[in-house]
């Protein structure tokens, strides 16, 4: 500490140790931490759930989006705190590898820190607490592999995998329309499985979008739809047996690559250099033509001379479509993409049974149905406003993440906080094995597994500890791990809502659970250990 005086003669004290706070370290940044990242699962928690809400995210732009996926939501936030960009990215890993349980992996990391600083309180280490954490996460992990049960997704034409995308869309914008929603999300699954590898290939599936009419009309179709139209509105519409040309070249004379000007200074000169223009536009045309194709999609654009010319040449012809547009069509056509025209030849044509434009509403868009090579879908998503749209698109794809999950692994636990009931009560059972203070942290773990059903009981309108214990006492009395709490029941029954979950047929994949438990433990063991936070130039 130090005085020194300003221009005027007045006193003041300049505190040295002021910089000093920049850097926060032991048990201050252990619970600095804690509290970063529990305001992040805060924030979820309400998000949890068939009754849980949405969100509504403003970016710095104006644009508005509302849901309630967790790996969206976080996303979108402009996080700074180091500690809670680990849960945003907990929450995108889950949705990378699962693709759904985003929401419910942030709560449960949540519940878990949370009962890391009851027990820092009480003067247990970090580091203790994070082992027995990580033997609780084990033992749960076991439990949900026993009491898992294997679905034959084969039966009942598919019952089990739509049953799988119907508990997911519960929670969804679409829970209104998820009967229908689920047999898109299976069938397009399906269309591209193979069921003897148990093997998906996503890259083969494409989610679009388009504005106009309601979400009933969402549709399923059997090959790629972009958002282009035929470059002419006199060319043909709908091509049948379509032999697509894709090109990586503009149609357009080469341009020289130095910096010498051509001046015209007659009439004979223009006319000279229009029609060697005019011969490069031709031999272009001449050589796609020759190769057989019926059908041009080019990733440039061309001017509208170029554009007359694929007219009179009766070849249709699509222009600016993107990079990643091209690759798919060229890989379920079967072409191959030609940078320059003098590569263009026939076995380089991709081939498709129709490409038709269909206009939706204002706007048309193109369809290449049934393409020759290797099967593709495109699941096309309506609603009345963009934001229905996205968030359509959105719970979709989480659909048919879970049937692809079911397909790799056909073991299902089941929802409604079941397993995680069935869990915490085998982790407090290990619990009675384990001396020392391990003991406690393990129990910590069981109580924050019960935070999932508390959540979803919540959510609903119930009262959740009363709820939660009646389902926990359930289990314990029939000695049923499938007794979960029933959120879409209006009324309350006579016995609460604490119901068998095979009754009402809730249930979602086995690794996606697993996965939920493994990832929160590891991220909150990571958080534990952290004990100071050291900022790029601030160490002192």
């Amino acid at each position: 500490m130090s005085m020194v005086y300003d221009e005027y003669g007045r006193p003041f004290i300049i505190l040295k140790e002021q910089q000093a706070k920049a850097r926060v370290k032991g048990d201050e940044a252990v619970r600095s931490n804690i509290l970063a990242a529990r305001s992040i699962s805060t924030l979820l928690r309400t998000s949890l759930g068939p009754k849980g809400l949405d969100k509504m995210l403003v970016s710095p732009d104006g644009d508005v989006s509302i849901t309630n996926d967790g790996a969206t939501i976080l996303e979108q936030l402009q996080i700074d705190h180091p500690v809670a960009k680990l849960m945003v990215e907990l929450s995108q890993s889950q949705d990378d590898e699962i693709g759904d349980g985003t929401t419910g992996v942030v709560v449960l990391a949540g519940a878990l820190l949370e009962q890391a600083e009851n027990l820092l309180k009480k003067g247990i280490h970090p580091v203790r607490i994070a082992e027995g954490f990580e033997k609780a996460a084990s033992v749960a992990i076991q439990t949900l592999g026993s009491i898992a049960e294997t679905m034959d997704i084969q039966a009942n034409d598919h019952q089990a995998l739509k049953t799988t995308a119907q508990t997911t869309l519960s929670s969804k914008i679409l829970q209104s329309h998820k009967n229908k929603m689920a047999e898109i999300a299976v069938s397009a699954v399906l269309r591209v499985a193979d069921l003897e590898r148990r093997d998906v290939n996503f890259e083969r599936i494409r989610v679009e979008g388009k504005t106009g009419g309601s979400l009933e009309d969402t549709e399923l179709v059997s090959g790629i739809v972009i958002d282009k139209e035929i470059s002419h509105p006199q060319m043909p519409k709908v091509i049948h047996d379509a032999k697509i040309c894709i090109l990586t070249c503009p149609f357009e004379p080469p341009k020289p690559k130095t910096k010498h000007k051509l001046d015209i200074t007659s009439p004979e000169a223009y006319e000279e250099l229009y029609n060697h223009e005019q011969s490069y536009f031709r031999n272009m045309v001449k050589a796609v033509k020759d190769t057989g194709a019926n059908l041009v999609i080019c990733q440039w654009g061309f001017d509208d001379e170029a554009n007359h010319l694929l007219l009179q040449n009766d070849l249709p012809a699509v222009r600016w479509v993107g990079g990643v547009e091209i690759e798919h069509i060229a890989m379920v056509t079967g072409g191959r993409i030609v940078p320059r025209f003098e590569q263009v030849s026939a076995e380089k044509l991709g081939t498709a049974q129709t490409v038709r434009e269909v206009q939706m509403g204002n706007e048309r868009m193109l369809m290449i149905e049934h393409p020759m090579h290797t099967s593709a879908v495109t699941v096309l998503c309506r609603g009345g406003s963009h934001m229905v749209v996205e968030e359509g698109k959105r719970s979709l794809h989480d659909a048919m993440c879970v049937v692809r999950n079911l397909i790799r692994d056909n073991r299902v636990v089941y929802g409604g906080g079941s397993a995680e009931l069935a869990c915490a009560l085998a982790v407090e059972q290990y619990a009675d094995t384990v001396t020392g203070v391990d003991q406690y942290a393990v129990r910590a773990f069981a109580d924050a597994l019960e935070d999932i059903p508390l959540a979803l009981a919540e959510n609903a309108g119930y009262r959740p500890i009363e709820e939660v214990a009646a389902a926990k006492a359930k289990q314990v009395a029939e000695n049923n791990p499938y007794i979960g709490i029933g959120v879409s029941s209006v009324e309350a029954p006579r016995n609460g809502h604490a119901v068998d979950m095979r009754e009402v047929g809730v249930f979602e994949t086995l690794i996606g659970k697993q996965q939920q438990i493994q990832l929160a433990a590891q991220v909150v063991k990571m958080i534990l250990k952290i004990d100071d936070v050291i900022a790029q130039g601030q160490y002192q």
